[in-house]
């Protein structure tokens, strides 16, 4: 197993890692292994939070699963650039040409439902783990997808819930200007409504700004209590960068919906006191969890810290390939595959035990934290202090709200 990755263009398609160590009975042993393809951004604004990160907890899983099953497996990666065309056109080559089974990741909202269409046009299985939009378990769920992480809905909801019933009531919105982003403000701002509180104005932006400081003036003069960023990556980091360059903070607090260990380290602590986050997953929340992140620091080039989306790549693959072992290693009927995880309880140490509804959405509970000061850190990946649990049925959206037409068949 490699110990280093390359980033690639987006047209090349990297080894990631193999495993060929005999079959599960003699008719798996002469067919074709079961084939994975972990596809994401490795090269623009995601590349820090899902990118070699990724494909790093791939292998992990991979190397997991050799040592529990002779079942023979094969994995690739890839980097979509966030270009929907150039994602779409690689998931249609492996399902097409290349025997893939699975993709799994995929952040970017458009790609991610191209590669979900794509699947179940060709019978085979797509798990969103860096994927965000809730609509991939309400009315564009599918038969042949499981949503596995987070979505707009949870992370929209969560966290506004909780600071409005703090006294946080007005809200000022950041946001992406394109599906995801639009679907996480949404959500936001009908959990403050909800709850009593009030948006008293929005902005979007193109993705991959650089300049966030005529939108910064605007939540200033809004006199918002809170603003809410409703972006990821490199974008994230920027706002909440040029906020405290602004002096922004703490005269409004800063709502990251969707922020990870990544953006803490890459900014620091001084730059992100007061920042309350939802995530699934931290490294450092017990043992299992810690002993999935030495393991992935070890392996990592710059000894990152795993964050959820990366986390949720070895967990969804891992629940995949049980399934596919107990259909006798035949990962054929994309269709079966994911009914087969649906049935199949769902418990590992990253994130639990947890099932996955008949829309395709993976349930576990979801944890609300607050940055620590510097003074409370004791390293550049000690960045969190846990302020309450959300239980999973709390945590997403009711079965009955989605719209999923797979629902009640």
């Amino acid at each position: 197993m490699p110990r280093t990755i390359t980033r690639r263009a987006a047209g090349a398609i990297g080894l990631a890692a193999m495993l060929a160590t005999g079959g599960l009975s003699a008719a798996s042993a002469q067919g074709r292994p079961v084939k994975i393809g972990v596809l994401n951004d490795q090269t623009t604004v995601y590349s820090d939070y899902q990118g070699v990160g990724s494909v790093i907890a791939a292998q992990l899983a991979l190397e997991d699963w050799q040592k529990r099953s002779p079942m023979k497996v094969e994995m690739v990666s890839a980097d979509h650039q966030n270009v929907t065309d150039i994602g779409v056109s690689l998931s249609r080559r492996w399902f097409d040409q290349d025997g893939v089974d699975l993709i799994i990741d995929v952040p970017n909202s458009a790609i991610s439902f191209g590669v979900a269409n794509l699947a179940r046009e060709k019978n085979k299985v797509f798990i969103g783990s860096g994927a965000g939009t809730s609509d991939l378990t309400g009315k564009l769920c599918s038969p042949n997808t499981v949503h596995w992480t987070y979505d707009t809905w949870a992370y929209g909801h969560g966290l506004p819930k909780a600071l409005v019933r703090q006294g946080a009531k007005r809200w000022f919105f950041i946001s992406a200007d394109y599906a995801f982003g639009k679907d996480l403000e949404a959500n936001a701002a009908a959990q403050v409504k909800a709850d009593g509180g009030e948006v008293v104005g929005a902005v979007r932006h193109p993705l991959g700004n650089a300049d966030y400081s005529s939108f910064l003036l605007q939540s200033q003069a809004s006199g918002a209590d809170v603003i809410g960023i409703a972006n990821a990556g490199d974008d994230t980091s920027n706002v909440i960068k040029q906020a405290g360059e602004f002096g922004v903070t703490p005269k409004q607090r800063l709502a990251g919906l969707i922020v990870n260990v990544n953006h803490i380290a890459s900014l620091g602590l001084p730059a992100m006191q007061d920042v309350y986050l939802m995530v699934p997953f931290y490294w450092d929340r017990d043992e299992g969890t810690r002993a999935f992140a030495r393991r992935f620091m070890a392996r990592h080039p710059r000894g990152n810290a795993p964050n959820d989306m990366q986390a949720g790549v070895y967990s969804g693959m891992m629940h995949f390939l049980k399934a596919v072992e107990a259909l006798g290693g035949n990962a054929s009927d994309g269709k079966a595959v994911v009914a087969k995880m649906k049935e199949l309880p769902v418990d590992d140490p990253i994130f639990g035990p947890g099932r996955i509804r008949e829309d395709g959405r993976n349930l576990h509970p979801m944890y609300i934290y607050k940055t620590k000061t510097p003074a409370e850190s004791t390293g550049k990946w000690d960045s969190l202090t846990l302020v309450s649990t959300l239980p999973a049925e709390e945590a997403f959206r009711p079965l009955s709200e989605g719209g999923c037409p797979l629902v009640g068949k």
